[in-house]
């Protein structure tokens, strides 16, 4: 079943330098159960596209006239856009979809327990009483590998480790049983044997929830282990997407390339790292043509000129690059 589907999502900003382009004709759909990494650097539009599901991007956000998120539940579709009062959006704000931030420490209240705020929510939108929300979120605590569950739970996140906090902030995420889960670079700011356990944490939820994720990072081999399909981004436009196992062993898009290049080999520790040339551009900047065409290496006369559209290679492995369509052919 096809929980979640975004069609042609464009996303702008009234600034004080006028309106900029975050995100731009963007289109995924996400299955139940099923996994999926957005990639990109920093300012490549993955965090604005995923607050977008649950319309948490301020009050100058401007959508799109064809942008549509519709996200499919037992009871019927819920048109996202269409949702205009704080009532009617507790369902895609806590409840069917959860969000897990980067710093959990900027998430939960400094001042309340971890245990306060966790009952807070499950009574906001359930109809658990104080006691039964309280069992509820020690025994999520539990799940997610926090020991001493009900010590800390009185406890304040400043009393917490990072990667503590962070177990804290996914079993808040997912004490209300959620469809679609949206974690933006939950291990960031993690120490690799936490990250390690977080990403274990995750396909362990999975199996065990059904529910569809969307795993936000700019790092791809953390995507090869958690994702069963990627999307990349690119200064607001997804240039590939297609199985994590056909981008990552056959990138087409120079830039997915790129992204993979800059990693480091544990193979050949002498060999230099290679980075993607040149900067991403300003949204204020925005190249016409290919987005990506100031900083790849096979450019053509056609790619400052037009848009390349997105085109099928190879049953789901698509890519928007005039010249990887040219060499490999449409599907």
């Amino acid at each position: 079943m096809t929980l979640l589907k975004v069609e042609k999502l464009t996303l702008q900003f009234d600034t004080d330098e006028g309106r900029i382009t975050a995100v731009n004709n963007v289109s995924f759909e996400l299955e139940a159960g099923e996994v999926m990494g957005l990639v990109g650097e920093s300012g490549s539009g993955k965090s604005v596209t995923a607050k977008a599901l649950m319309q948490l991007n301020p009050g100058n956000a401007v959508y799109g006239p064809e942008s549509k998120i519709t996200l499919t539940l037992e009871d019927g579709t819920v048109d996202v856009l269409s949702l205009k009062r704080e009532r009617d959006m507790q369902v895609i704000r806590g409840g069917a979809v959860s969000m897990i931030f980067q710093e959990p420490m900027a998430s939960f209240a400094p001042a309340i327990t971890i245990g306060d705020q966790m009952v807070e929510q499950l009574m906001l939108h359930t109809k658990m009483t104080k006691k039964e929300a309280a069992r509820v979120s020690i025994e999520m605590l539990d799940r997610v590998g926090i020991s001493d569950a009900s010590s800390r739970f009185k406890q304040y996140a400043f009393e917490l480790s990072g990667g503590m906090r962070q177990r804290a902030m996914i079993a808040m995420a997912l004490s209300t049983n959620p469809k679609l889960l949206i974690a933006d670079e939950p291990t960031t700011a993690l120490d690799v044997t936490i990250q390690a356990q977080v990403i274990d944490l995750m396909k362990d939820l999975v199996a065990d929830f059904g529910m569809g994720i969307i795993f936000i990072t700019h790092d791809l081999g953390v995507i090869a282990q958690t994702a069963d399909k990627v999307a990349v981004m690119y200064l607001g436009n997804i240039v590939e997407q297609g199985l994590v196992r056909d981008v990552i062993r056959d990138p087409a898009h120079p830039y997915t390339r790129g992204l993979l290049d800059a990693l480091p080999s544990l193979d050949d520790l002498d060999a230099p790292l290679i980075p993607v040339p040149g900067d991403i551009p300003s949204p204020l900047e925005r190249p016409q043509g290919c987005v990506f065409h100031t900083r790849c290496s096979v450019a053509e006369a056609r790619c400052s000129e037009s848009v390349p559209q997105m085109t099928t290679l190879d049953k789901e492995h698509a890519c928007a690059c005039f010249v990887e369509v040219d060499k490999r052919g449409a599907a």
